[in-house]
């Protein structure tokens, strides 16, 4: 079992157990501190992490490494037994392995937007373009999947951060549908058009497809609490939330 910790700097990731930092985007960096694991060796997308974030790791993960079980963690957010800032309380390998006894996947608690459907959430935050790019390729290109992702948009809640731990089968079947319609949505997107936190376009796509793969595959899964080992300012979150619903053509701030 390996649960990749996804960092784009040094930080003070503790390790041991099933627990592997890997360096997103290492074919863009001057140095790669000791034990962390490279993106970019073998089949890989590391360079396209300006515009795939953390998923030049699972990309790299899906391509490179066969194990029973796979994850991937940030380096400031992990699943827990609890919702808490201390990294102690990230799950354990025994933790795991006694959660995907009964599950195929294990996934954050799902968020809740409340007063708008995830639809109208992506495009109240990011550019909208691609948006309908991913939604007319996954009509057109993976029809098996297209209901699915209308009850994802028209669900107030989702799985987001691209975190999980799952079977190998699992993972592998993911992994092939996430990158299967990127591919073909990033020979469409003009990342020229794009700019600020918006080139990170595949990155925010992506976490619309985790529920549109899980609700056509139907894997069973189970949900934990995050640990966020910095603490989130939510009357800055929910007031930008708010900005960014109310006020769509003021500047936005999505991810911080």
């Amino acid at each position: 079992m390996t649960v990749y910790v996804a960092t784009h700097k040094p930080y003070n990731i503790p390790t041991g157990g099933c627990y592997q930092p890997i360096m997103v985007g290492s074919s863009l960096r001057d140095a790669i501190p000791e034990g962390y694991q490279r993106d970019d060796q073998g089949e890989n997308i590391s360079s396209k992490n300006p515009n795939f974030n953390e998923l030049t790791a699972i990309y790299w993960a899906w391509k490179n490494q066969k194990g029973a079980f796979t994850g991937l963690m940030h380096y400031r957010r992990y699943l827990g037994s609890k919702a808490s800032h201390d990294v102690s309380d990230r799950l354990s390998r025994s933790q795991i392995e006694f959660l995907l006894r009964d599950h195929e996947v294990i996934l954050p608690k799902a968020r809740n937007y409340f007063i708008e459907n995830q639809r109208n959430h992506y495009l109240h935050a990011h550019a909208n373009k691609p948006y309908f790019i991913m939604e007319k390729v996954i009509k057109n290109d993976f029809a098996e999947f297209y209901p699915a992702f209308q009850k994802m948009e028209k669900s107030t809640k989702a799985h987001l951060f691209n975190m999980f731990i799952m079977k190998q089968e699992a993972f592998e079947d993911y992994a092939s549908f996430l990158f299967g319609v990127l591919e073909k949505v990033e020979a469409e997107v003009d990342l020229s058009t794009l700019e600020g936190e918006d080139l990170r376009v595949f990155g925010f796509l992506s976490e619309r497809l985790m529920d549109t793969w899980l609700y056509t595959r139907g894997y069973s899964y189970t949900e934990v609490p995050v640990v966020s080992l910095e603490k989130t300012n939510w009357f800055d979150k929910g007031t930008q939330f708010l900005k960014r619903k109310f006020f769509p053509n003021s500047k936005k701030k999505v991810h911080f």
